[in-house]
This record gives C-alpha cells, structure tokens and sequence, in this order.
C-alpha cells in the first residue's frame, strides 16, 4: 500500500467530527502553501508583467472601479 493510499484509508476512517477538523487543517495549509508560492513568486519577478499590464491598462482607462 502506497503512503497516499494509507492517507486515503486513515481519512475515510475519521468520525465527522475529524474529518471536519481534518478538512479545516488540510484548508489551512493549502492557504499557508498557496500564500508562500505567491511570496516567492513576488520576490522571483515571476508576477511583475502581471502587475505592469493591470496597471498600463488602468492608465488606458481600460478599467472600472469595483
């Protein structure tokens, strides 16, 4: 059996109360995950062109305020 499929096993296992608890932590540390890529990503100048475009097309009035 493969670690995932142990994984997988354990969680079909859990009381609701766990698995609510469980989901809410496996939540949490996709966000945590998600919240370092973007950082590195910001830090490598991976998001630059993004943030250049959005802002040329605020200045072409290519925008609307939310």
């Amino acid at each position: 059996m493969t670690k995932l499929e142990q994984i997988e096993k354990s969680v079909a296992a859990l009381s609701p109360e766990e698995l609510k608890a469980f989901a809410a932590w496996f939540e949490e540390l996709q966000a945590d995950i998600w919240d370092r890529q973007i950082e590195a990503d910001a830090k490598a100048g991976r998001l630059d062109k993004f943030a250049e475009q959005a802002l040329a097309d605020h200045r072409a009035g290519r925008t609307r305020p939310l």
